[in-house]
């Protein structure tokens, strides 16, 4: 994934484009392992983007007003975006 993290947005795109190869049959069989393990790694990653977008949501609440409110804070390390 290199030095900088990849969005949500951009692992899917790379996943789609990862499905896309291999069901193709274009590729070797070694070079379908190495995309596979990709993908892998990509799901991985937006497994923990959106299990912190959900911690994040989970701590808003609706006040007597309607409006959403933050309910509490999550410790410093799970806001972090490195891996």
């Amino acid at each position: 994934m290199g030095k900088k993290k990849m969005s949500f947005e951009q692992a899917i795109e790379r996943i789609e484009e990862i499905v896309s190869e291999i069901e193709e049959g274009s590729v070797p069989l070694e070079e379908s392992i190495d995309k596979y393990a990709e993908g892998i790694k990509l799901i991985e990653h937006c497994r923990t983007v959106l299990g912190r977008a959900e911690q994040k949501i989970q701590l808003l609440t609706k006040g007597q007003d309607q409006k959403l409110e933050a309910a509490g804070q999550l410790p410093e390390g799970d806001l972090e975006d490195d891996e």
